[in-house]
């Protein structure tokens, strides 16, 4: 839905992209969290209340600090496990976690500073998300949000199995982190790292188990044959901590990375399941984006729609997954950036409009055919002075006033 964790989660969970959404940026605020969803955002998790589903979410939040109104309690969710502060979720190592509004202390990270030595918050989290699917009424329908928070910028793993298995199989280049001590240790460093290849390979892998694990638990209760199983990226690769895409080539067919408004910070993987209804291996090349999920969940409820139309930019995909029906399309795709002196971007067709260096009062505009240039290498900008005027329309408009995230103004 955009190019880093917040908005793009704000965008996903009310269906507006990034022009209208409430939270626009990772603002940090205190004493610990995000700048929140206001009240009267709607949530997907308050449209699966409303349709008589238990809800959760168990990972990384960053939408509302513990009390606001953007608490995941005061967002439609029943039960959440995992860090409310996103921030706070660059460590793996950390002294608390949030158990709905109770804070948990993990006691053995607060006496041990050592990386590595500990509990590792995402196994704990995982743990919980099992526990709370082996706990589930079979008969009740449940929405789970699951926002994993590996592999992130910070780069370790437990000393076991599944580290061994790929240490000293890369090349390696040290990464020089933030140390116990510094005032971001804990607090959004990133650790160092001696093996960052291996490290990030061994995320993956045990990320990999984890998706295993649901998966069998959902066998176990009976309920897999009737779950939709939904997976995705919040935005592109980063490079930050010691991660190195190039190595693994995850960027190699798209240009720019998370905080880019190029398509290598935005367009991530899609993979949905559901036995009997999508077509085992197909593949859509749909232009589609976060916000479509919200309106998709709303269609396929069969809730009255008659708030849908004004309340969201999305559509719904429900025909792409289904085979069944007309797939609408979008006119356009839009996003705006706060960060690095402020970007937008707009996407119809195959045309591509990126506005940069917003903040400074000068800002620059780089024209695209995706279709013919998918690495945006080509700035068509000067060739096609009508159709960048014609996007900058769109980019205009799009842009909803917002009194904290408004490039400076």
């Amino acid at each position: 839905a955009t190019t880093v964790s917040a908005p793009s989660r704000s965008c996903l969970l009310t269906g507006t992209h990034s022009g209208h959404t409430p939270v626009r940026g990772n603002l940090e605020l205190d004493p610990e969290g995000q700048f929140p969803l206001p009240d009267d955002a709607r949530t997907i998790f308050e449209v699966m209340k409303d349709a008589g589903y238990k809800t959760s979410a168990f990972g990384k939040w960053g939408l509302g600090y513990i009390g606001s109104t953007g608490d995941p309690k005061n967002q439609g969710c029943d039960t959440f496990y995992g860090y409310n502060c996103q921030l706070l979720a660059h460590s793996y190592y950390p002294d608390h976690l949030w158990d709905n509004d109770k804070r948990v202390e993990l006691e053995d990270n607060n006496l041990n500073v050592q990386y590595g030595k500990g509990t590792y918050s995402q196994d704990l989290i995982h743990g919980k998300a099992l526990e709370y699917l082996d706990n589930m009424n079979p008969d009740e329908p449940f929405f789970m949000w699951y926002p994993t928070i590996i592999p992130h910028a910070e780069l370790i793993v437990p000393e076991d199995s599944i580290i061994q298995k790929f240490r000293g199989m890369y090349p390696e280049k040290p990464y020089k982190g933030t140390e116990p001590g510094s005032p971001a240790f804990r607090k959004g460093g990133y650790c160092s790292q001696f093996h960052p290849h291996a490290t990030f390979a061994a995320m993956v892998y045990r990320l990999d188990v984890y998706v295993g694990q649901i998966i069998q638990k959902l066998k176990d209760k009976g309920l897999y044959d009737n779950t939709i199983i939904i997976f995705a990226s919040d935005n592109g690769p980063h490079n930050e901590g010691g991660a190195d895409p190039t190595f693994f080539n995850t960027e190699e067919r798209l240009r720019g990375l998370k905080r880019a408004l190029y398509e290598g910070g935005m367009r991530v993987p899609y993979i949905a399941y559901w036995p009997g209804t999508i077509e085992a291996g197909s593949i859509s090349d749909l232009m589609a984006a976060g916000w479509d999920m919200m309106p998709t969940f709303v269609e396929l409820l069969g809730e009255d729609t008659d708030w849908r139309e004004e309340a969201m930019d999305g559509l719904s995909i429900l025909p792409t997954l289904t085979g069944k029906g007309e797939q609408r399309q979008h006119d356009f795709l839009y996003w705006e950036f706060h960060e690095e002196n402020g970007r937008q971007a707009v996407r119809a067709g195959d045309w591509k409009l990126i506005r940069q260096n917003i903040k400074n009062g000068n800002p620059t505009h780089e024209l695209y055919n995706i279709a013919e240039d998918p690495h945006e290498d080509n700035n068509l900008a000067n060739t096609y002075p009508d159709k960048v005027e014609e996007l900058k329309v769109i980019m205009d408009r799009e842009h909803i006033h917002s009194d904290i995230f408004n490039f400076g103004r």
